[in-house]
């Protein structure tokens, strides 16, 4: 099969709830919406895994009841398994843990994220090997995603690493179907880098909340991320 015949998956960009005003955080949410996005990214940090504390169940349940959005839950915490039944409760659409706390139980997790309803997805740090992930895309109970993190997890605002690119390439090489998902330091100015690696799942945050234009910005990203799909520049 030649390059022309590889289905990529769709770009889709996810604003950071994150960097929104957590007071008004149902409006927001819309407003994003309205603004093109096509996932809601959901931070979830234990003070543990990372050393900021944000949201949990109660806040997901909450807004699910202002929202139809896909909610997509990244958790920065050391037991993601004790997260999956409360929030498939309370209405995430994704759940992505870390594949630096869940080694020996990677399998089993997948398994009861995707049997409570949710998308499964396998986040890496900076400094993890992609390697790490390879077995969790290509296993019986695979993943629906992996995150490629761009900064170091925990806190927002920071700037984007272009050193990881070469992990993305190397996922959509592999695994061409795959939805591979960036986050930390996405903005206009740093999209091409990650959309030329291959990234079609794009979370931004401040760049997004804190923009005259938030839809002008997420047209921007979309924008990117189609042009490399088109050209196919990362299977090269």
């Amino acid at each position: 099969m030649g390059d022309q015949d590889v289905q990529l998956p769709k770009p889709k960009i996810a604003p950071s709830m994150l960097s929104s005003d957590f007071a008004n955080l149902a409006s927001e949410a819309k407003f994003m919406e309205d603004c093109g996005a096509d996932w809601l990214h959901m931070d979830i940090m234990d003070g543990h895994f990372v050393p900021n504390l944000t949201i949990g169940e109660p806040v997901i349940k909450a807004l699910r009841k202002h929202t139809n959005a896909f909610l997509d839950c990244h958790l920065m915490v050391t037991n993601p398994a004790d997260y999956v039944k409360p929030l498939a409760k309370a209405g995430a659409s994704s759940f992505t843990f870390h594949v630096e706390v869940t080694k020996d139980s990677c399998q089993e997790l997948i398994k009861s994220i995707k049997s409570s309803g949710m998308r499964a997805a396998v986040a890496l740090k900076p400094g993890t090997p992609v390697e790490d992930v390879f077995p969790l895309v290509e296993g019986e109970d695979n993943v629906d995603m992996v995150l490629v993190m761009t900064v170091e997890p925990g806190f927002g605002g920071q700037s984007f690493m272009a050193d990881m690119m070469p992990k993305v390439k190397e996922l959509r090489r592999k695994y061409p179907h795959l939805d591979i998902q960036v986050d930390g330091g996405l903005a206009p100015s740093t999209i091409d880098q990650a959309a030329a690696a291959g990234a079609n799942v794009i979370v931004a945050g401040s760049s997004v909340f804190g923009a005259k234009e938030p839809a002008s910005v997420i047209r921007i990203l979309r924008q990117s991320v189609e042009a490399a799909q088109s050209s196919k520049i990362f299977l090269r």
